[in-house]
């Protein structure tokens, strides 16, 4: 699966941003995908996923509430629209798909996007 990440870039403290991630790959609409970032200095951390179907959604708890992960029909779009963006939300965003159809973690990951830079300031 070949993944492409777009919608970053810089927004001010309480605003919004969203992202997209198009996969292309013969079984990409019938895997989990999801959102990790990765902040200067630190690991790479599970933000975000959902299941093949648009189902069985999940957040890390640092963003509930304000980030929403969706798909589109086909299953090869991936969206994360975040909202109320705080200064600890600036990282590289990547995209990923899993191996299983439903559920998605850093252990899971088989394919990663490149990476898309979201910058939030005061």
């Amino acid at each position: 699966v070949q993944l492409q990440a777009s919608g970053g870039g810089l927004v001010q403290a309480g605003g919004s941003l969203g992202l997209s991630c198009v996969a292309s790959g013969r079984t990409a609409s019938n895997n989990a995908m999801g959102w990790f970032r990765q902040a200067p200095g630190k690991e790479r951390e599970f933000v975000a996923g959902i299941g093949w179907n648009g189902g069985h959604t999940s957040y890390a708890d640092s963003v509930k509430g304000r980030f929403t992960i969706s798909r589109a029909y086909a299953g090869n779009t991936v969206y994360l629209q975040m909202n109320s963006l705080k200064l600890e939300d600036t990282a590289v965003y990547y995209c990923a798909a899993g191996r299983s159809a439903v559920g998605i973690s850093r252990s899971t990951v088989t394919s990663w996007g490149p990476g898309t830079l979201v910058t939030v300031s005061s």
